[in-house]
């Protein structure tokens, strides 16, 4: 038996059909009939009840393919790890991170890497914060950038820098720093903003905010993307509540009003991960945590205005 075969079987699994499950694993139907049946024969089990018309699981087969989908993805993510350690400083590092670090902290994070890493690929993934944690236990990613700290027993994290929260209104908006006096008074305004009802970091601590000051937004438009909600801000559809890195967007049409509320910058990787150049990357982005150093370097390359 080989991992190839389990990976025919888990294709014919699928798609109940030998011609379809040929063509995606590239080979003839009649090759893929013989792989199934040596299979079966090395086991002495029936995997699959076979007609003219038909092809279906029996129970033994339906068992493994559940099984064996998890097992395959397992090796699959073990290879992927050991060919990242294999090829060192010339492979590929995986990193996930918030869309509110994108004007900000990871451009000049990226440019660092390029100076010290030059041959370093480097792969980027902007998922919700939820799958975060999943990402790294399944060697998906490597480093984890978060609103907070990922707590599991086999992961480790490292605060980086914390910034304000801010009210994002349109220029056309009669709030502003000198007449925000009570967050109270937003309350018949419009918001843009994450959905209260979701568990991850910023919603929550939106949900907070709201709570502590006693009334609930009148949410219009429910969104994750930072970008987007900006956009509709500067068109004066409502106003939102976002990180302060948003404003190293330059969006246009826009003012950034800081609260006296917080947010940080967490990196979450797997502990006693052997790929060196994991703790090369932690390394550098470790040396950046300098608030000072780091809004002086925004304004000389022009982020921040």
């Amino acid at each position: 038996m080989t991992t190839q075969q389990i990976k025919y079987f888990l294709t014919l699994a699928t798609e109940l059909h030998f011609w379809r499950a040929a063509e995606k694993v590239f080979i003839s139907q009649s090759t893929l009939s013989r792989q199934i049946q040596s299979l079966e024969d090395e086991m002495g089990i029936q995997l699959f009840k076979r007609d003219k018309r038909n092809v279906k699981l029996t129970d033994a087969g339906k068992f493994l393919k559940e099984k064996w989908t998890v097992t395959i993805n397992e090796l699959d993510h073990i290879h992927k790890q050991a060919k990242k350690i294999d090829q060192g400083t010339t492979g590929l590092i995986s990193l996930s991170y918030p869309g509110s670090i994108a004007f900000s902290f990871l451009p000049l994070f990226l440019n660092k890497i390029n100076a010290s890493l030059p041959d370093l690929k480097l792969e980027l993934t902007e998922p919700i914060d939820e799958n975060h944690e999943k990402l790294l236990l399944n060697y998906d990613t490597d480093i984890a950038f978060n609103r907070d700290a990922i707590e599991n027993i086999h992961l480790a994290n490292y605060k980086l820098y914390t910034e304000p929260i801010c009210l994002v209104v349109s220029d056309k908006h009669w709030l502003t720093a000198k007449s925000m006096q009570d967050f109270k008074n937003l309350h018949d305004e419009k918001f843009i903003i994450s959905g209260l009802h979701r568990t991850s970091y910023f919603p929550s601590l939106l949900r907070s905010l709201f709570q502590k000051n006693g009334f609930e937004p009148k949410t219009i438009i429910e969104s994750d993307f930072g970008g987007m909600i900006i956009n509709l801000v500067a068109q004066g559809l409502g106003i939102s509540i976002l990180p302060l890195s948003y404003k190293y967007s330059n969006a246009k049409g826009v003012r950034f009003i800081e609260l006296n509320e917080t947010i940080s910058l967490y990196m979450n990787w797997r502990k006693n991960d052997p790929n060196k150049i994991t703790q090369r990357v932690i390394k550098i982005a470790k040396e950046m945590n300098n608030p000072y150093t780091y809004s002086i370097k925004l304004y000389r390359i022009g982020v921040s205005k």
